[in-house]
């Protein structure tokens, strides 16, 4: 009985404890509903003022923006319509000068209008008179040809043919005497002028030669110069064409070559050399060609001096370019570039003691042989080359023609044209000018290295000792060493073919492969 009451007294105790907790549960939940309905309604208190404040802030802001946007619209306005207050004044400014420029052009054409018709007016009225001019004049003629018993074109015919035949015999008479007179003083005329001009040049005799001499302080040089095994001097003459003679002569060295230009290159390039030390094949070949091209531009440099000394203006560059290649050149011994200043000399003063064009003959005279400058060879005379070239390069038509017609090639068409031909004769014939010898034997040498080149893969070709050796440089890509040999044979069969040389020719044929590779 005692357990049965305490289990009831425990469910009992539960159960209160149960309901106590619910009723608990129930106050408290209560307590928070309440509690939280308070928060809400401060919330939404807070959220409806918090929320108009920002309609106020806003509606301010929407105001204020409103105001901006239309100032700038107003400003916008008022800009546009101060532009079309000004569009509308420039139009009526506009409107206002067309109206006077089509005022004054109806002013204009109405006074054209009015002289139109007063020249109309006038113009009828001299036809009319010309008509009754023309009608008195025939009847003029009829009432002569009735008197004269001769029509006015018969009358006229015998009146011309009479006044024919007078002036034919005047005109033949005058002629004849005239001729007579230049007979009897031409002749001494021309003697005095051409004695004249000759005294007033002073001239030099022929110069040319096939050497030169390079001097050295000791011949301690002759040793660097050759080199080891012969290594330079065979690399300097295969650089320069130009045979180098190394011999018991005390410091001198003999340079031997019938191309003046090859011969100078050679000259500057080995003094080059001496001056700067080093000495080797590859150093020869870095100043050969410095040197080459420093030839190049002493040739422009002469020829400039010389336009300039003869007072020659407006030359083509190019052919400023060909006169100083002349002082390289040499015909029959005589150096071009003397002659042709010497022509030009003499042009001037025959020009002048015949009152011509002084500047315009010194031109032709100066021009005269450029036809010989080429090294290529042409089948055309070089007069006849030396005309082209002129008119290339924009000379006027009688220099031209002076060029062209020296050696009697094309016909004279201007007094300078005698004159070039003259002087050239004067500057030519006189003694020690020429040597015929000398340029014969230039030419032998030309055609020797011509034929070389006339074969495939040669680089160059040289013709030296004299022409008794034609040494010949061929590409290595393009010539085999066999290939070498069969040219070599090849070039002397051809030369015995076709040219006249005293002794023997030896033909040398040099094949060198180079391998170059650069480090960095």
């Amino acid at each position: 009985m005692d357990i049965l009451g305490i289990i009831i007294g425990i469910v009992v105790g539960l159960a209160g404890g149960f309901g106590i907790a619910k009723f608990l549960e129930k106050s408290n939940v209560s307590n928070l509903i309440k509690n939280a309905k308070k928060e809400a309604a401060s919330i939404l208190k807070d959220a409806k003022t918090e929320a108009e404040a920002a309609k106020k802030d806003k509606i301010l802001q929407a105001k204020e923006k409103f105001l901006e946007l239309k100032a700038e619209h107003e400003q916008v306005i008022l800009a546009r319509d101060k532009k079309m207050a000004e569009a509308e004044k420039r139009t009526r400014d506009k409107e206002s000068q067309i109206s006077n420029e089509l005022a004054r052009a109806k002013k204009a054409a109405d006074e054209a209008e009015a002289k139109i018709n007063d020249y109309n007016n006038k113009i009828e009225y001299l036809d009319k008179k010309q008509q009754e001019i023309d009608k008195l004049h025939r009847s003029q003629v009829e009432q002569l040809e009735t008197i004269s018993g001769l029509s006015a074109e018969e009358a006229k015919n015998q009146l011309v043919e009479s006044l024919k035949a007078e002036a034919k015999t005047n005109a033949m008479s005058f002629i004849q005497d005239t001729v007579e007179e230049a007979k009897m003083t031409a002749q001494q005329e021309a003697k005095k002028i051409i004695i004249n001009t000759i005294q007033r040049v002073g001239t030099e005799e022929a110069v040319e030669n096939c050497v030169s001499v390079f001097n050295i302080e000791s011949d301690d040089v002759k040793g660097r110069i050759i080199g080891r095994e012969g290594r330079n001097i065979r690399a300097l003459e295969a650089a320069t064409g130009v045979e180098i003679i190394v011999d018991d002569t005390p410091e001198a060295i003999i340079l031997s070559c019938f191309d003046p230009v090859r011969r100078e290159i050679a000259r500057l390039a080995l003094h080059k050399l001496v001056t700067d030390g080093r000495i080797h094949p590859a150093r020869i070949e870095e100043v050969v060609a410095k040197t080459a091209k420093q030839i190049d531009e002493e040739i422009i440099e002469t020829g400039k001096r010389t336009v300039i000394d003869l007072g020659i203006h407006g030359l083509h560059p190019e052919l400023i370019k060909v006169v100083g290649r002349m002082k390289y050149r040499s015909s029959y011994g005589q150096n071009l570039l003397q002659h042709s200043r010497e022509v030009a000399k003499l042009c001037g003063i025959m020009a002048a003691e015949l009152g011509l064009n002084v500047k315009l003959a010194k031109r032709a005279g100066l021009l005269h042989d450029i036809g010989k400058v080429p090294d290529t060879e042409s089948e055309l005379p070089h007069a006849i080359l030396g005309m082209q070239w002129a008119e290339k390069y924009g000379e006027k038509e009688e220099v031209c023609n002076a060029i062209g017609a020296h050696h009697d090639e094309i016909e004279m068409k201007s007094l300078i044209s005698p004159i070039i031909q003259v002087c050239d004769a004067i500057s030519g014939a006189r003694p020690g000018a020429r040597r015929q010898v000398l340029d014969s034997y230039i030419q032998r040498l030309k055609d020797l290295e011509d034929i070389a080149f006339g074969f495939n893969g040669v680089k160059n070709a040289y013709a030296i000792q004299a022409g008794r050796e034609l040494r010949v440089i061929v590409e290595s890509e393009k010539v085999s060493d066999d290939a070498a040999v069969n040219l070599s044979f090849d070039i002397s069969q051809k030369i015995q073919t076709e040219m006249t040389y005293p002794g023997q020719v030896k033909i040398t044929v040099i094949r060198e492969t180079r391998a170059v590779n650069i480090a960095k």
